[in-house]
Formats: structure tokens, sequence, C-alpha cells
């Protein structure tokens, strides 16, 4: 597959790097030579310094031939006219990141893809839906949800009370039999190791694990975890940027009680207009003083979503010291993931992963309909719908020649979410979740194909 990225950024880069796993055909343009430079010496691609709207750059880049072209600079009128030059000039797909949400509020009635534009992805947007649903799955620091929540990924660091710690995750098995879960994969408190679980992987405190469940498993895990659900109702929001915005709307809608800080005294004013049922406070919300004017402590949810991502963390680390049952920091440093579990903050998110992962998920072959990458972990969850002539129709899960560095979590079938084991056939139609490392991704998809 052909590939062209417009844009070295995080999310570029991110984009490259993931692709270049699976020996796609990639070239990466730009007109910074430090962000090439570095892509050039990481990743196995080719890199092209140049505007990447320049009919000429294009045509060196064999636009004619590309499966599928990507716009992610940071100007959303270089995605666009990329994308609308690309299609002309006979690329097959094309995908362009937005910064203006009026964009996809209005994909019913502009038609995009007339002008030459398959797909609009922004981050800010998708920021806001994974605060929101962060929000109602409380208790867990990750959360994803496939055919809307018949099947449910959630994320949890397990305390030393939760009674299978100490157990492997077969006697685990043993013990609860009657269980709708089933661990996917697994990083040990303070290492940056991603492990999927195998029948003797044993359980430790502090393990960050995630789970394939049903939405009765969900309550299982509450209990199991030790965590209960809270029930949030007063959520203090910090910036109001487009991220903080949209989240504020959203939370308003459901009957949310919303603050709002921002220390901009003209935004502030225009915010209050546009969000009639929050409450917005023109303050720096770096002051603890205000933020406890404000009855911090009466709070069940922080985030903090300014552009400066050691206030939105600082922040965050201040409402934990006050008990916050939710604290949810924006970054833009995706290095900083790695710190989300050891420093205290429930959930770290970065818009620009998001975005690589949600355009990632525009690129795969075979029958994925869905895909993920875990925040902190170097693991893809991948939703496949079976074909009458996939390798795996017919066969039980324990006689599949499965790498392993990848497990089955669950499938869906006729509506239904199965946490499936081993004795479990699987047939044309079913959708099942695989949750695998980079490198066996290819594998996968051969059998599903």
């Amino acid at each position: 597959m052909k590939i062209i990225i417009a844009g070295a950024g995080e999310v570029g880069f991110h984009l490259a790097k993931l692709l270049s796993y699976e020996s796609q055909d990639i070239t990466l343009i730009d007109s910074n030579k430090e962000s090439l430079a570095y892509a050039d010496t990481h990743l196995d691609i080719r890199v092209l310094r140049g505007d990447a709207t320049s009919i000429a750059v294009l045509k060196d880049a064999q636009v004619a031939e590309s499966n599928l072209v990507i716009g992610v600079t940071s100007s959303e009128t270089t995605n666009i006219t990329l994308c609308m030059l690309a299609k002309q000039l006979g690329c097959q797909r094309t995908i362009a990141r937005i910064s203006n949400t009026e964009f996809t509020d209005c994909k019913d009635t502009i038609r995009f893809s007339d002008l030459g534009i398959d797909e609009l992805i922004s981050p800010e947007e998708l920021a806001a839906k994974e605060i929101e649903m962060l929000l109602n799955k409380s208790a867990f620091n990750d959360t994803y949800e496939f055919e809307e929540g018949k099947l449910i990924m959630v994320g949890v660091s397990l305390p030393s009370t939760a009674p299978f710690v100490g157990k492997m995750v077969k006697e685990a098995a043993l013990v609860f039999p009657e269980l709708h879960f089933m661990p996917i994969a697994m990083q040990r408190k303070g290492t940056q190791y991603t492990i999927i679980p195998r029948g003797d992987t044993v359980f430790k405190d502090g393990d960050q694990v995630y789970f394939i469940t049903t939405k009765q498993g969900v309550e299982e895990l509450y209990k199991l975890t030790g965590k209960k659900k809270e029930d949030i109702k007063n959520v203090m929001i910090l910036g109001g940027s487009k991220v903080g915005y949209k989240t504020a709307r959203a939370l308003c809608l459901k009957k949310f009680n919303v603050k709002l800080i921002e220390k901009n005294k003209e935004k502030a004013f225009d915010l209050a207009d546009e969000l009639p049922n929050a409450l917005v406070i023109n303050g720096d919300g770096r002051n603890v003083e205000l933020l406890q004017e404000e009855s911090l402590e009466s709070m069940d949810a922080f985030i903090a979503v300014t552009g400066n991502s050691e206030t939105n963390i600082m922040s965050c680390l201040v409402a934990k010291s006050k008990f916050i049952k939710k604290t949810i920091a924006l970054v833009e440093n995706m290095d900083y993931f790695q710190l989300s579990h050891s420093i205290g903050i429930d959930t770290l998110i970065n818009k620009k992963l998001l975005a690589a992962n949600n355009i990632f998920r525009h690129i795969r072959k075979g029958e994925i309909v869905a895909l993920m990458r875990l925040n902190n972990l170097n693991a893809e969850i991948l939703e496949f719908v079976v074909k009458p002539d996939s390798r795996v129709t017919g066969s039980m899960i324990r006689e599949l020649d499965f790498p392993k560095t990848a497990t089955i979590g669950g499938v869906i079938r006729d509506g239904e979410g199965i946490i499936a084991l081993g004795g479990f056939e699987i047939r044309p139609g079913d959708r099942v979740v695989v949750c695998c490392m980079p490198e066996a991704i290819q594998k996968i998809e051969r059998l599903f194909l």
C-alpha cells in the first residue's frame, strides 16, 4: 500500500512509525528539515522536503500511484488543499486533519467527498469524546466501547486488596468461573514493558491491567478490583481551549454541573455567552487559592485542558491532593504518557495520539472495523469481521495458530457480546476483538483475510 503523509509533527511521525511496522510504502513530506532528518534516521520510510500543496512535490511523491494521502500538518488549510489536489491528481483516498470542528458538525449538509476529502479528523473533538467516556466509567483510567457497548475495554490499576492479586490468570479463572471478562494486556508497576497475559501470568499489586468485558462484567470488575463506581456530577474544567469548550458543552447537555476556568478575560466572556449552563470564571487556574475559593474540594472530577502540559499535570496533582475522585490532564508531549500512573493522575490524554490512532483505523487491511492503541502500552486492539472464507472460520480458538504476542478478548455475535474461551467456535459474521503487539498484526490479519 502506497501512503503519502504530509506533516512530520507528532501525529505524522507516530502514524509513519505505526505503518513502518508493516513495511508499507510510506513517503513523509514536510518543509522542516530537522523534523524530516529525525524521521529519516529513526524510520524505514522515504522523506521529501517541500510544500505539501506544491503540485511538483506531489508528483515527485508519485501521488497518482498512491492509495492514500493523509494531511496532518498543523494548518488545516494546507491539509484540505492537499487532499483536494491529491484526489485530482489520481490518489484513491484522502484524510485531512482539521481544527475547526464546524466542519465535522456539517458533515451531513456539506459533502466533503465531492471536494476530494474522504475523511475529516478533529483531534480536539476526539479528545472531548474521550473525556466524556472516561467520566462515564469513572473508576477506570482507560475505556473503549465496541459496537455501542456490546463489548467494553477497561483499564484499571490493581490495588493490593483485589482478590486475584498473586494468582495466575488460569487460577483466577477457576476461582471466579462465572466472570464475564478477559485480561488482554498488562503493564507492571514501574516498568514500560507490555505483557499479553497467558494462563501462567501472575497478577501483581499495582499492575495496570486491561480487560475486555460485557456490560454486566463491568459491575463485577468494580467489585473485584475494589473500585467503586463514583457518581460524578460536579466537574471543574481548567482551560477554555477548543477541547475545554467542546467538553463543557457536551457535559452541560448531559446535565453535569460544570465550572470552567479561563485565564483570558475576553475569551472567558465569549465562553460565558456560548455556554449558558456552565459557570465560567476568569482567573489563573495555577493559583491554588482561586481553585479553593471556587470549592475545588466539592468537585467530583477535575479536567485540565490548557495549552500547557505542565500546568495541566501540576493542577491535576493539586486536585488529587484534595481527594478529587477523577483527574484528567491533556498533554502534548507523548513522553509524559509513561508517567500518568506513577505520578498519581488518573488519566493523561494526548489528542495527537488519538488522531493518529483514528487515522490508523482507516488504513488497515483485512476486515478490521475498529482499532485503538492502548494509552501507555505498546499494544493494539483490533476488531475484525469474520468472512465465510477466512482462515479462522469454523475453527475453535484453541486450534488457531495465534502468535504468543496476541490474544482474543471477546466476540460479538448477533448483537451479543461474548467472552470467548478456548472451546469457542468462530463463525462467519462474528466480530472478533483481538489484542496484540504491533509485530503480530500482519500474521493476525492473514488469519482473518
